[in-house]
């Protein structure tokens, strides 16, 4: 008589690979993905003045068990996403050679924006959070910082306004597809018209947010936001043309040249 094959767990080692994919699709969509639209709403106060600003990163700073939520609901769940999205690269084998159907090129810009994205905000992290963490630089330091870093240039090129933009640009591509992704996984669009419709959602919604943190990164790097966008700053607010201005001598000033980052 043979025995009946036991029923595996969910927990069971055969199934880790399935866990650790949804694991890693849902943390992508909650934690980090909300995270990336508060992280741009916040910054997009920068248009109106260094002190609403400074005001909206005060309340940030403020909140209580600050740490134990920048930890556990930032830095471990993005550090999981962006290791396991690494595993998911190397593992992968994209076939848009073969088929290049839409999806599968979707796949692939998926991964590759999701190495880009990696790189970019372990870049922006380093550049600010963890100077923050390491004592070398307080909040209201960094609307005069992020002023003269965007609008630094090598040869003439805003080098790191372009790597911003081209980093935005990954970050959000990667979070909204991967918003079509997590509700195509998670059974959320069943059907192909569901599908379409959330590609369209999706993607409408990942313009929406790229517009606002190019945005930001425009007016950080020229003092002003898009071109025929008026400025929301109120009459008085110190802004980034007017702190360029300030830090620039006369003779500076007339040659055009902006005045380089305060070290810290």
């Amino acid at each position: 008589m043979s025995e009946a094959t036991p029923a595996r767990s969910l927990f069971h080692k055969s199934r880790r690979s399935f866990l650790l994919r949804k694991l890693h699709s849902l943390t992508g969509a909650l934690p980090v993905g909300g995270f990336l639209l508060f992280h741009f709403w916040t910054n997009a106060k920068a248009l109106q003045g260094q002190e609403r600003f400074d005001a909206a990163v005060s309340e940030i700073s403020h909140m209580p068990y600050l740490p134990v939520l920048e930890i556990g609901l930032v830095v471990l769940p993005l550090a999981f996403h962006a290791l396991y999205g690494v595993k998911l690269v190397l593992e992968g084998k994209p076939n848009v050679g073969s088929y290049t159907f839409s999806r599968n090129w979707m796949y692939t810009m998926q991964r590759v924006t999701g190495v880009l994205a990696f790189a970019f905000i372990g870049f922006h992290l380093w550049q600010y959070w963890a100077q923050k963490w390491l004592g070398r630089m307080a909040p209201e330091e960094f609307y005069p910082r992020l002023c003269a870093d965007m609008a630094s240039t090598v040869g003439g090129v805003p080098v790191i306004a372009l790597v911003y933009i081209f980093g935005i640009a990954a970050s959000v591509f990667h979070f909204a597809n991967g918003l079509w992704g997590f509700c195509f996984s998670w059974g959320v669009t069943v059907s192909r018209r569901a599908q379409r419709m959330a590609a369209v959602v999706f993607g409408a919604l990942g313009l929406l947010v790229f517009v606002l943190g190019a945005n930001t990164v425009i007016y950080f790097a020229t003092g002003a936001p898009f071109p025929g966008t008026p400025s929301p700053a109120a009459e008085g607010a110190r802004t980034c043309a007017e702190i360029a201005s300030a830090a620039a001598g006369p003779g500076r000033a007339a040659a055009g040249e902006l005045p380089a980052p305060a070290s810290h």
